[in-house]
């Protein structure tokens, strides 16, 4: 099984594993729906594996629940066996795999009389995540699963010249004896990376001329598109070419945005931002620290450079405003991660793996998970969500804590409840810097807080009139209280033809901080005992480091 020329990595690895003897059945799984540019043509996978990869093979069987099973190449080798059961081939899942199971024991058979066996036999089963299920039972699941295993490593399987591939969209869809067996190797497909893109845009070119700019850097597009699969990018073309809208530098980032976040189904949403960490206001020792990662990362320096953050502190001090600004900040793209869990049993892990083979094409990026405390999962969540948790908490916790991801991936979570997060997600080597964003701590913090969101709304507060309002600013004012507060000023000079700091002064009467001072208190307090370093505490807050520490 000699793979061709500029074969995908994975089908290079496939075919060392079969010709070196060490594997002959391979589990395919990840980006299997896609297309591979290969000659002039763009090609589906079980083409590619049928007619390019599995070439040298006489005889070639497939098998789906859609279509039943196929003798793809070698009928007539296989005639000489099975004569008039070719024109009835079995379609439901048991029969044919012992129909496969039968000649593959014929050809056993031949071979221990002494007969030799040119054949080679390969069987590619797709979606085997409906054939034998992860959540399977019963006899039909059991029998299904004992058949696949001993073609991995039973005689007279493994002495023959006789691979299966099978082909599922997630591991864990899979019947774990089967997925996770030691005689199978899992192979996982990739997302295309920018030479592969590049070489799908250079044939969609000669096809959907119109969709392309007479002077188009296809290596510069690849680049661009990088988490993009080819399905995707084969259907732009094809309506901008009919639409004879040629494809610009100016809406790449858009049209990634859209082709991704429509491929992982609502999985992940990119986060675009055109600020830096000018716009964030205060917090200077932590800004100077960011800026100093931004340049290791930038530089290549990655010795020191943390494999992930942890911002956290009270609702409203603007942790989501941070990402966005630190975003802008290094010019790398955001994936912020939605809700991925899902009622049906196996989908929350599937889900997730998408994500991750999202995350793994893109490059450079970072990762964005909110409400941490809530979507990281535990590793132990009792029995209420039958082990859910722990399994979501286990993968997350994997892939966090795998240093190849080092300066290719930087984890941020988020929370105002640190204390809920799982210890070991916290540790060094997944999360290195926990940073508190804590509200103000004197009243010219708050009057300098409200003049720069004051600005954003046109509203015209010059220093004198923030002077005079200072010692009637309120204490303990976060980013989002603050603006409120702007918004409620600015209502009033619209409708009520109020000069700005006669509008704020009015506003400032009667004031209540939106979140109770109890509970507000209470998230510093757990928010700066989670801290890297002290400096990024404000010393008016320091008391709340000590461990009996009391609002």
């Amino acid at each position: 099984m000699p793979a061709p020329h500029g074969a995908p990595a994975w089908a290079n690895e496939l075919a060392l594993a079969y010709e070196s003897g060490a594997h002959g059945q391979f589990i395919l799984y990840g980006n299997v729906h896609d297309r591979i540019a290969v000659g002039a043509q763009l090609v589906g996978l079980a083409g590619y594996l049928e007619n390019h990869l599995l070439s040298s093979f006489q005889v070639v069987l497939s098998y789906d629940l859609g279509n039943g099973l196929t003798i793809e190449r070698g009928g007539e080798l296989v005639e000489k066996w099975g004569g008039s059961d070719l024109k009835s081939l079995p379609r439901e899942p048991q029969p044919a795999l012992q129909y496969i199971s039968r000649y593959l024991r014929y050809l056993g058979n031949l071979r221990a009389i002494g007969r030799e066996v040119k054949e080679n036999v390969a069987v590619i089963l797709r979606g085997v995540d409906h054939i034998v299920p992860a959540d399977g039972a019963g006899f039909e699941h059991g029998s299904l699963t004992s058949v696949l295993r001993e073609w991995s490593s039973e005689a007279p399987f493994a002495d023959l010249p006789f691979t299966s591939i099978l082909i599922a969209d997630n591991l864990n869809d899979v019947e774990p004896l089967v997925a996770f067996s030691t005689h199978a190797s899992r192979i996982r497909v990739p997302l295309p990376d920018s030479a592969e893109i590049e070489r799908a845009l250079t044939l969609l070119r000669t096809h959907e001329p119109k969709a392309f700019p007479a002077d188009a850097n296809l290596a510069q597009i690849g680049a661009a598109l990088v988490g993009v699969t080819i399905s995707a990018l084969e259907s732009l073309v094809k309506v901008r070419d009919h639409s004879g809208q040629a494809l610009t530098n100016s809406d790449l980032t858009r049209i990634k945005k859209e082709l991704v976040e429509r491929d992982s189904a609502g999985l992940v949403e990119f986060i675009e931002s055109t600020r830096t960490l000018d716009a964030y206001h205060g917090q200077e020792a932590l800004k100077r620290w960011l800026r100093q990662d931004i340049k290791l990362w930038q530089a290549g320096d990655l010795k020191a450079l943390p494999m992930g953050y942890l911002l956290c502190g009270p609702v409203g001090t603007g942790k989501t405003f941070l990402v966005e600004c630190l975003a802008g900040e290094a010019g790398v793209p955001v994936v912020k991660l939605k809700n991925f869990r899902d009622r049906w049993v196996g989908s929350s892990e599937g889900n997730l793996e998408k994500i991750f083979r999202l995350i793994r094409a893109l490059g450079r990026c970072m990762v964005f998970i909110d409400e941490a405390d809530q979507t990281l999962g535990r590793r132990d969540s009792g029995s209420g969500d039958s082990g859910l948790s722990g399994r979501l908490y286990s993968m997350i916790a994997q892939e966090m804590s795998d240093s190849s991801n080092r300066g290719r991936v930087l984890w941020i979570l988020a929370s105002s409840r640190p204390d809920l997060i799982e210890v070991d997600l916290k540790r060094p080597g997944r999360v290195d810097v926990k940073v508190p964003l804590l509200p103000t701590s004197t009243h010219a913090e708050s009057a300098a807080l409200i003049g720069a969101l004051a600005k954003r709304y046109g509203l015209q507060l010059n220093d004198a009139d923030l002077t005079a309002l200072e010692s009637r600013m309120p204490l303990l004012l976060t980013p989002g209280a603050a603006e409120a507060l702007v918004v409620k000023a600015y209502r009033r000079v619209r409708t009520e033809s109020l000069e700005p700091r006669a509008a704020l002064e009015a506003c400032l009467v009667g004031y209540q901080n939106p979140v109770p001072s109890d509970v507000l208190e209470f998230q510093m307090r757990i928010s700066i005992r989670e801290a890297t370093d002290l400096a990024f505490v404000p010393p008016a807050f320091h008391k709340y480091a000590e461990p009996n520490a009391t609002p």
